[in-house]
């Protein structure tokens, strides 16, 4: 993935989530200025971008695939990224999102806006994204070639895995797994 004369294009985006794993990216600290200097962010939800360009060396999904749009952007990464990491437990696992799963989506709905709602209880649909039957995790969609797992993962596995990925090597996913503390 390394260019000696150029950056290496990287686009984020978060899905089904809470965010916490791209604010574990910018727990990098300082090491985000050594990144800056070799990485180029282009579409990002920390930029103003809107478009995903047309090739992007490093597509970052975090969060889950719970409804048609989460589907549609991992679609969209996939074709657009050459490589595509699958950014946390819920994007690698399906995590808190896929709690759902067990349960009918009809039931599930009508718990969370009807049942459960004292004002004005009824079930959004405009400019909502339609919910899928199901929550997966993002290789249940689309082809991923790395996992980084942790709820959220650690500062220091990402910024493994990104200089691992931008010197051209691939990242021992040994070094990102950890059990316990």
């Amino acid at each position: 993935m390394s260019s000696s004369s150029q950056k290496v294009t990287v686009a984020t985006t978060w899905l089904d989530g809470c965010s916490g794993c791209h604010m574990s990216f910018l727990d990098m600290d300082e090491r985000l200025v050594d990144l800056a200097e070799q990485i180029d962010i282009v579409y990002s939800p920390f930029v103003d971008a809107k478009e995903l360009p047309p090739q992007v060396d490093l597509g970052i999904l975090e969060g889950s695939i719970s409804n048609d749009e989460d589907l549609h952007k991992a679609r969209e990464f996939r074709a657009h990224c050459k490589v595509l990491l699958s950014l946390g437990d819920c994007a690698v696992n399906g995590n808190v999102p896929a709690m759902r799963n067990p349960f009918k989506l009809d039931d599930v709905i009508e718990r969370s806006y009807r049942e459960n709602v004292d004002l004005n209880p009824q079930i959004p649909t405009e400019g909502v994204p339609q919910l899928l039957s199901t929550v997966r995790p993002v290789h249940g969609v689309v082809s991923v070639d790395i996992f980084v797992p942790g709820c959220p993962p650690q500062a220091d596995a990402i910024h493994y895995v990104l200089t691992e990925l931008i010197a051209g090597r691939t990242p021992d996913p040994s070094q990102v797994t950890r059990f316990g503390a």
